[in-house]
């Protein structure tokens, strides 16, 4: 896959325009997520240029935008934040540190292709993680717009006690800007969503408090950013705070892989184009490390600008180099534009783009779909909240492992009915009396034959030999279609049945199996003479017509 696929003549001019779009609604969201992860603004506007001009160059989606989000912002600030003081020097190192590591594991993945560990990640846990990410961002953003000082690198009770114990100090000013910037936000997405109204809202916003001087009256503005380009750079760390960092980049690399190939993949499947994963995966990889190296944080997906780029025509990755060379020319020239803009604006804008990550429609449809899955992403949001982003990591984990044993230890086990139609089946596991034929019972299992399930399936085909007893079951053929895979526990627990299923003078034979599923039972010890049919039909000619085996 070449460079900015899907470039051509015809539709540069409109590539051209939405790239400059992607500017006007990238540079105020960075310079806010910049603020949440507790960096300075050209953190946030360094990560839009080389990384994403790198990325844009690698990725095989045409559309994904790349760059910090909220979610990474957060973590960024609940990560380093316990390992050094927001605002220092060694919190801006291990800040670009954590980028580079995260690039480093972005690589390995993709070198590997472990792709697949993303999916570990379900919708509910995502929804889950990253409402509670929101939440705690959004105290923040309030605080802001009422003018109210909280400290932003607290735990979310501390802050939520921080807004309350001090609200009688919001200023009015604050709050009145907040409002006037909320309503045109809201108002003008739903009029024109391809009009950068975050920038219309900061230029307004920053003329009212320049010429009304509302400085002098308590709005916070911006400040003084340093001008000047990207350049090389490299964290200086002892090894003790590089291995410090891992566990964050490894929870940022996850979320962020998730997001990431899902969005790319949904874009790519609505837009009809190929993506590759592991070449994305390699993209973030390089961007990541390009983003340490030259002053940026951790670079993750903007769903949330990927939507607005597909709403504007874009097909390319051409905006997000416009994008690029805007941010540095910017950067060179236009730094004292920004240092008057007033943070009541920037947190009515952040706020007002977290607000759907918050998942209040997931969770609503989720109570209504799946009880338990909702009290998995509860569950996720409420330790990410509470706890912290890297120990909601790990209980998404664990209750992804578990809901993935819960699901697999309740397997279809169906008895088939004489026809050989995979169709008819006596389901629940064979209710009493049934057979397939006289004396002969074929029993599917309708998923890989595992630790979690074996002994679930053993005991379903224990209960089948029970059920008749008139005649009594002489043959158990075990219908291997579904299967895909056995693992050693499960071969255990074969043994013991086919040991049982002696004992009580019943005969076991195979059909409809996979040669490599086979090759596969043999290697581990599952079959020893059994005999493998090609369909049921054949067993069940071979078996109702033979004599029974001998008590």
């Amino acid at each position: 896959m070449r460079p900015l696929m899907g470039l051509a003549p015809r539709n540069l001019v409109r590539e051209l325009l939405a790239g400059v779009t992607l500017l006007a609604i990238a540079v105020p969201l960075n310079i806010g997520y910049a603020q949440i992860a507790g960096l300075p603004a050209t953190a946030g506007l360094y990560a839009l240029i080389v990384p994403a001009a790198i990325y844009a160059l690698t990725v095989s989606s045409r559309q994904l935008v790349a760059s910090p989000d909220a979610a990474a912002a957060a973590l960024v600030a609940s990560s380093v934040g316990g390992l050094a003081a927001a605002g220092s020097k060694d919190y801006l190192t291990m800040a670009l540190a954590q980028a580079i590591i995260c690039g480093v594991l972005f690589l390995i993945t993709a070198v590997f292709k472990l792709g697949f560990l993303a999916n570990f990640l379900s919708k509910p846990i995502l929804v889950g993680f990253v409402g509670g990410l929101a939440l705690d961002i959004l105290v923040s953003q309030i605080a802001k717009m009422l003018g109210v000082k909280i400290n932003s690198g607290g735990e979310f009770v501390e802050k939520v006690g921080d807004l309350f114990s001090n609200i009688g100090t919001v200023n009015w000013w604050s709050v009145g800007i907040s409002v006037v910037a909320v309503i045109v936000l809201m108002v003008g997405a739903r009029i024109a969503k391809i009009v950068p109204w975050a920038l219309i809202v900061l230029v307004l916003a920053t003329i009212v408090v320049v010429t009304a001087h509302l400085e002098a009256s308590g709005v916070a503005v911006l400040g003084k950013v340093d001008a000047g380009p990207p350049h090389l750079t490299w964290p200086v760390l002892t090894w003790v705070q590089w291995l410090n960092l891992m566990p964050s980049a490894i929870a940022l690399l996850f979320v962020t892989m998730a997001e990431g190939l899902l969005v790319a993949r949904s874009y790519g499947e609505k837009r009809g184009y190929a993506t590759n994963p592991n070449q994305d995966l390699f993209a973030f990889g390089v961007a990541n490390i390009a983003s340490g190296a030259t002053g940026g944080f951790t670079v993750g997906s903007s769903t949330s600008r990927t939507a607005a780029m597909d709403s504007s025509g874009s097909r390319t990755q051409l905006p997000s180099l416009v994008a690029a060379v805007g941010t540095l020319l910017l950067v060179i020239f236009g730094t004292a534009l920004l240092a008057d803009i007033p943070s009541p604006a920037i947190g009515a804008i952040v706020g007002v783009a977290v607000l759907p990550l918050l998942g209040i429609r997931d969770f609503a449809a989720m109570w209504k779909q799946d009880r338990f899955e909702f009290v998995i992403g509860a569950v996720c949001f409420l330790v990410t909240l509470f706890v912290g982003a890297i120990a909601g990591i790990a209980v998404s984990f664990v209750l992804a492992l578990i809901n993935l044993a819960s699901r697999a230890s309740k397997p279809a086990i169906d008895v088939l009915e004489a026809d050989d139609n995979p169709h008819h089946s006596l389901l629940d596991s064979a209710p009493s009396g049934q057979e397939t034929a006289p004396g002969v019972v074929v029993i599917r299992l309708a998923a890989p034959l595992f630790f979690a399930n074996s002994t679930v399936f053993a005991d379903a085909v224990k209960r089948a030999v029970r059920a008749s007893d008139d005649p009594p079951v002489h043959d158990v053929v075990i219908d291997l279609e579904s299967v895909t895979d056995v693992d050693i526990t499960a071969a255990e627990t074969m043994d013991a049945l086919k040991e049982w299923l002696h004992d009580h003078h019943v005969a076991l034979s195979y059909s409809r199996a996979r040669l490599p599923l086979v090759t596969r039972m043999r290697e581990i010890g599952i079959v020893d003479d059994e005999t493998f049919y090609d369909t049921n039909r054949e067993a069940l000619t071979a078996l109702v017509t033979a004599p029974p085996p001998a008590r």
